[in-house]
């Protein structure tokens, strides 16, 4: 029964869950800009900033220094997602029990003020459980209280923020606030949060809170509402405890960071194509403060660089400049370990190292409670911390407690380095840069130069964790948690890391090749199977190849040889467009004949609860289906259901087991003999029945984003263009969520300069409200791309150019 039960999250109800003075000048005359004079606090004359928007809404800033790309950048984001932002800093400061209630997350807030974007990283919180604002506000009251972001930012570069970054940090703080001045509260476009108390001026403090708040999102951030809801001999755990009773590896509520990320050199591109090429495709939810934002930022003569960030991050962490394009995935590396601890049997906030017991560091803080009639109460708060890192609620016995260690606990380098990275004139300067700042916090690197070299590193924070630990100090039964009764097993160190605990540049992978390197989240040993990576520690690898992976590397070695159908061997801009975009399904392309097979022959199945179904219609659908995740197609949305219960089988069914002697292709197929595949067939069209839906029912009609129907499947499905969204995404107070692909950039690395294609599948703009809402999905919806302005010929020859002078 349990198959027919778990009822795929894709449908039905959505989710649950990247000279100046001259230049200025020409561009006023030619976009006939708008002066809005004024000045920051503490700066009688900043320089003069401008605003370029090009078709649909995409920001060009252009200033004189790094403090004017920053007022530009603050104020343009403010323009199109005040709100987001305004509840990204309540939630850092600790503020949402406040002004949401404690129990906010996803389904906004108890009156309805919140627009439930959630927290950093993408966070919305459980509809069960602890109060998820009330553990998150002591979460980040506590980290506030300890002062480590304060600490950090005392430090001198590299390792606390270099002066670029600091001036861009502040340049960004007083263009938003100067965007909050200009409109007032009450005057904001967005009825999310216009007039709403939360959304205040921001400070350079919110904005370093949510640039760390970021780097721990692959480490401790997952588990705030853990830390934050811990007490000492609780007991148990609130169901995601792993078979030994102690809490599985966490993520974030809305799935795990993902991407597809390809680098193509010179040997893989067709004659006269340009140099190389890079692919980015990374996977987040589309709703809340993991949302990319598109912008240029040029300081003419000296820095150059257009692609994305996410909320809060005032730099380009996944774009390119004129000779150097790169883009991340997400590592599968840990970045963080979970340690078990042994408590003192005399008392339940101590525990034991080698037999001696030393008492957890408490941080206690008021939190500041709304009440259902609107009354505000304080509540006092502890967080408990042991040398493993911040204790969890989940799995705190009177014996036994957890701690989560995070190796981005000092990361505040993230900012210098992408800043450094798009200063980098060709591979080696990027490499230099990641090396020596060491800023990269969770995501595997994939980058290509002009002179058509690619290469692949995973600079990520990684804890120096031996081979030799990782087996010995595993706590038998339990999911990654090692032993925290012994210093043995501590993280080690590297002399060439800036900092202790994580591996060194020295250890970790890397792969320079003329041809290509590519990664869909899976481990660096098949980076190109052509040269496979070995000698890393253990702990930057931890499976297999998924089918996404398999399918991405499939995809380039079709375009090889041209057996893909698009046309002579070799990529250039187009035929990496319609690699992309074409809604491959690999477990359609390996299973969907036999599963066909078995409907025709058997047209009425049994299902899980003993009915016979008629699987007629559903047949000829799947027969008819071209194996393409398009929306308009019929037969897709019944196969993503189908399969999607098949993988929540305990059965065995794949007609080809996994092989590692064939880590490539398996396993693959679908084992039509087994009496479960027919059972699960039965119960997805009984599902589909059961919502009034035909069992040909369109994709579109099952997943769309404000009513725009969605491409695109699930990666364990074998799809490349990951989507996960309900009939009703991108609707409704708070908006339901989507999940999958976001900023899509193709970009050429020619002799003349880059040559690009790009597509932010939800739109600038997180206003409903908003012309640029929707404007980009309707183009994702057809396939279809935007083409980059880059240059500043380009971006004053837009039609649909608009242009806003601020001067400071």
């Amino acid at each position: 029964m349990d198959a027919i039960r778990s009822t795929p999250r894709r449908f039905f109800g959505g989710w649950s869950r990247r000279t100046a003075g001259a230049a200025l000048a020409c561009g006023l005359v030619a976009g006939g800009g708008v002066l809005l004079p004024t000045a920051p606090a503490g700066a009688e004359d900043g320089g003069t900033v401008q605003i370029r928007r090009t078709a649909y809404g995409i920001p060009h800033i252009v200033a004189e220094d790094f403090g004017g790309l920053g007022y530009g950048y603050g104020y343009a984001y403010a323009q199109d997602n005040v709100c987001l932002l305004a509840e990204t800093v309540a939630t850092v400061r600790g503020e949402r029990s406040r002004f949401f209630g404690p129990r906010d997350g996803e389904a906004g807030s108890a009156d309805g003020t919140a627009p439930g974007n959630g927290g950093p990283s993408g966070q919305e919180g459980p509809g069960e459980g602890p109060p998820y604002n009330l553990a998150s506000d002591t979460y980040y009251s506590a980290l506030r209280k300890d002062g480590t972001v304060r600490q950090l930012l005392r430090q001198k570069a590299p390792l606390g923020p270099s002066r670029d970054a600091r001036e861009l940090v502040a340049g960004y703080v007083d263009g938003f606030n100067r965007y909050l001045r200009d409109t007032g509260a009450a005057g904001l476009p967005d009825p999310q949060c216009k007039g709403k108390p939360w959304v205040r001026p921001v400070t350079q403090d919110d904005i370093w809170h949510i640039l760390y708040d970021i780097n721990g999102s692959s480490g401790a951030v997952p588990y705030a509402p853990a830390i934050g809801d811990a007490k000492p001999g609780q007991g148990g755990t609130d169901g995601t405890g792993s078979g030994g009773g102690g809490p599985a590896r966490a993520e974030a509520a809305e799935g795990a960071p993902a991407s597809n990320g390809w680098a193509v050199g010179r040997e893989a591109m067709r004659p006269g194509a340009g140099n190389a090429m890079v692919l980015a495709n990374p996977h987040l939810p589309w709703v809340g403060s993991s949302r990319f934002y598109q912008v240029q930022l040029t300081i003419p003569g000296s820095y150059d660089v257009a692609g994305a960030g996410l909320a809060g991050m005032p730099v380009v962490a996944i774009g390119h400049n004129e000779r150097v394009a790169w883009a991340h995935t997400a590592s599968d590396a840990q970045h963080a370990t979970l340690y078990r601890l042994k408590l003192d049997p005399k008392d339940p906030a101590r525990y034991l190292v080698d037999g001696r017991s030393e008492r957890m560091r408490r941080t206690t803080v008021p939190v500041a409670v709304r009440e259902a009639d609107g009354s505000v109460r304080t509540v006092e708060r502890t967080v408990y911390r042991s040398r493993f890192g911040a204790v969890l609620g989940l799995g705190w016995s009177k014996s036994t407690a957890y701690a989560v260690r995070d190796a981005n606990a000092s990361n505040l380098r993230s900012l210098d380095t992408w800043l450094a990275m798009g200063r980098a004139s060709d591979l080696g300067e990027l490499r230099s840069a990641q090396d020596r700042i060491q800023g990269i916090p969770w995501t595997y690197t994939q980058a290509a130069d002009s002179g058509g070299t690619t290469y692949f590193t995973d600079s990520s924070a990684v804890p120096h964790l031996t081979d030799e630990q990782l087996k010995r100090c595993a706590v038998a039964g339990e999911e990654e948690a090692l032993d925290g009764s012994t210093a043995a097993c501590a993280w080690g160190s590297d002399p060439d890391a800036l900092v202790p605990g994580v591996y060194g540049p020295a250890a970790q992978p890397k792969l320079t090749r003329g041809d290509f390197v590519a990664n869909s989240n899976n481990g660096p040993r098949y980076t190109n199977p052509a040269a496979p990576l070995t000698g890393f520690p253990a702990v930057y690898d931890h499976g297999r190849l998924g089918p996404r992976a398999q399918l991405g590397l499939d995809m380039i070695a079709g375009r090889a040889d041209g057996s893909d159908g698009l046309g002579a061997p070799g990529f250039d801009l187009g035929t990496l467009r319609a690699s992309m975009l074409g809604n491959r399904v690999l477990s359609a392309e390996q299973g969907r004949a036999d599963v066909v097979a078995l409907c025709r022959e058997r047209p009425r199945l049994r299902a899980t609860d003993g009915s016979l179904v008629d699987v007629r219609k559903a047949c000829a659908a799947l027969g008819s289906w071209g194996g393409r995740a398009h929306p308009d197609r019929r037969g897709a949305a019944l196969w993503t259901a189908f399969h999607e219960l098949l993988l929540g089988q305990e059965e065995s069914w794949a007609k080809v087991p996994y092989d590692p002697a064939e880590p490539l292709t398996t396993p693959r197929g679908i084992d039509v003999t087994r009496p479960v595949v027919g059972r699960t067939l039965a119960d997805a069209v009984q599902m589909f029945a059961a919502e009034g839906l035909p069992a040909d029912a369109p994709l579109g009609a099952v997943q769309r984003w404000a009513g725009i129907a969605l491409p695109g499947c699930d990666g364990e499905q074998g799809c490349f263009n990951v989507m996960d969204a309900g009939p009703d995404s991108g609707t409704g107070s708070p908006v339901r969520g989507a999940f999958g692909t976001t900023f899509l950039m193709a970009v050429t690395l020619t002799d003349d300069g880059p040559r690009a294609a790009t597509l932010l599948t939800y739109g600038q703009s997180a206003n409903p409200r908003s012309p640029h809402y929707t404007d980009q999905t309707r183009l994702f919806a057809r396939g279809r791309w935007v083409t980059e302005r880059f240059t500043q010929e380009e971006i004053l020859a837009d039609p649909q150019l608009k242009v806003t002078t601020l001067r400071r």
